[in-house]
């Protein structure tokens, strides 16, 4: 019998990073505080630690790492949002220069197999495998005539990559050179950087499965063909062309590594710390009130809450609309929310038969219809896309700290509006109806692994199933977004959308000032600090971005 968790039958989790703030235990005056400790945070503060600076990191959860953590329970542990992470198989990587940086080489990484990505595109089966030939040859072999338009979008992931550099450099620039800056960019940018994904793709062919093919990975952006921004799709797949990796030791490796780079800083990286409000004092930020009623003071904020959480919930209204949000904001809009399944199994990934490789799941090759047609029924409709993860099987230390056991994660879009009745209400108490709808969500998704891996049935000994309302409670993105901002066009070619904001001394930082993904928020944290540093910063930007 599978044991689903309900409110009575949770226990906390095991892992806790970090730690637990109190004011007496603050050892100030700090020359930084971090809102927020998820990738771009710790970044940020373990860039600033290195140069000098005291940087103390706030975290309103239990634990630190935001969507880099993990969690252990009944003997089981997963991360939340680490399933794989690319470019960590050479030392030379960006990537892997700033991982090594940040954490002084002590994060070790394993990777998956040769196939990293399974799409299962309603009755076809495409497996990507790594490697630039390797990507070719997977999507030659389900797509032999079309290898002209397989070149010519291999040769398009490049050109997208190098005009990266220059957007990212972009957000250094002044907010008054702004016009000069989106002209200059327009010269130097190829011209697919910021069209749609579908609209890109469907120059070089018409052929509907490829394009399904191709996008299989949208997932990871959480925006489908036709409303996301090529950049984007273009930076994920080059992102993975060598195969996909994992940390070793579990996801919570990750905060665990960095947070002594921050203290060796005279720094800390503090949980339970729930920041309330930016304090703002003639127009400059000068410090953060917690929920405690302390006041914090240091001349550096850098929020790594996410925009939407920055200026409509941490700054007062009126300082947001003095520099002009209200109208800024018409222009982004949160990324899609998600279900979470958590499943526990008796028995090591080799004797239950578990990949390596993850599971992309499509009723078929239509992307966006599918979701369209989900969002209109999504009681009713098969979930646009079902993902499957098997941390167990690819972190190589699992055994050692939970032998004989595996773990599962299945991640799913799913409707804010199915849970919006519940908003605002308590983790673990949000009553039988609530339980009654995970319930049936969860047998869904079960199905949908059951019919793949079949031999898993009856296998199952726990699963816990999470919302979007525990996206909310636990990281406070209020809708369950995974991705923050959702990555469209018109969200990349907002200007306002860099480190330094139009109030002194507060500065953005993570995957809403770049691009989503742990390696996208971890750049977003380096040009956050970049833009602190200006000048003093060309070495480090030398030192990550050349080598």
């Amino acid at each position: 019998m599978v044991k689903k968790t309900t409110s009575k039958t949770l226990t906390p989790s095991s892992i806790r990073i970090g730690t637990r703030y109190r004011a007496s235990r603050l050892k100030g005056p700090y020359d930084a505080l971090v809102i927020g400790s998820g990738i771009g945070g710790l970044t940020t503060a373990a860039c600033l630690s290195k140069a000098g600076y005291k940087v103390l990191v706030l975290e309103q959860h239990y634990t630190a790492g935001g969507y880099t953590h993990s969690y252990a329970r009944n003997g089981y542990e997963w991360d939340v949002g680490v399933h794989y992470i690319g470019d960590m198989g050479a030392r030379h990587t960006l990537g892997r220069r700033l991982f090594d940086y940040i954490t002084d080489g002590k994060l070790e990484w394993a990777p998956m197999d040769e196939n990293y990505d399974r799409f299962f595109l309603g009755d076809k089966v495409v497996n990507l495998r790594a490697g630039k030939e390797g990507l070719r040859h997977s999507l030659l072999t389900s797509f032999p005539n079309e290898s002209e338009a397989i070149d010519r979008y291999l040769a398009l992931l490049g050109k997208v990559a190098d005009g990266m550099q220059w957007y990212t450099l972009s957000k250094l620039s002044p907010a008054l050179a702004g016009p000069l800056v989106s002209r200059g960019l327009k010269t130097v940018l190829p011209d697919c950087f910021n069209r749609t994904t579908y609209e890109v793709l469907s120059d070089l062919t018409d052929n509907q499965k490829l394009i399904g093919a191709i996008t299989g990975q949208w997932g990871d952006c959480g925006v489908t063909p036709k409303h996301s921004s090529f950049m984007v799709h273009a930076l994920i797949a080059k992102h993975y062309l060598y195969g996909g990796f994992y940390p070793v030791g579990g996801a919570s490796e990750i905060a665990k590594t960095i947070i002594p780079v921050v203290q060796a800083g005279g720094g800390d990286v503090l949980t339970y710390a729930d920041v309330k409000e930016i304090l703002i004092e003639k127009g400059k930020a000068v410090g953060v009130r917690m929920a405690d009623g302390h006041d914090i003071r240091a001349p550096l904020v850098i929020s790594n809450a996410g925009v939407i959480n920055t200026f409509e919930r941490l700054l007062p209204e009126s300082v947001a609309d003095s520099i002009g949000y209200p109208g800024n904001r018409e222009h982004i809009k949160p990324s899609m929310p998600h279900i979470g399944l958590y499943i526990g199994l008796k028995g090591t990934p080799d004797e239950l038969g578990l990949p390596r490789t993850n599971f992309w799941i499509y009723p078929s090759a239509d992307h966006d219809g599918n979701v369209e047609a989900f969002m209109e029924a999504p009681e009713s409709t098969p979930f646009p896309v079902v993902y499957i993860s098997f941390p167990a099987a690819k972190d190589p230390d699992y055994q050692n700290r939970w032998p004989g056991t595996s773990t599962i994660e299945i991640v799913a879009p799913t409707t804010w509006e199915m849970f919006e009745p519940w908003q605002g209400s308590t983790w673990g108490k949000r009553g039988e109806d609530y339980e009654a709808l995970k319930a049936k969500i969860t047998d869904q998704l079960l199905e949908v692994m059951y019919e793949k891996l079949p031999q898993l049935r009856g296998k199952v000994d726990y699963v816990e199933t999470s919302t979007p309302l525990s996206t909310a409670w636990f990281c406070r993105y209020e809708q369950g977004e995974l991705y923050g901002l959702d990555h469209t066009p018109e969200r990349f070619e907002q200007r306002w959308l860099r480190p330094k904001t139009d109030i002194p001394g507060l500065y953005l930082t993570g995957q809403d000032i770049l691009t989503c993904g742990v390696v996208g928020a971890m750049i977003g944290g380096l040009v956050t600090t970049l833009a602190i540093r200006g000048l003093k910063g060309a070495g480090l930007a030398k030192r990550i971005f050349v080598g």
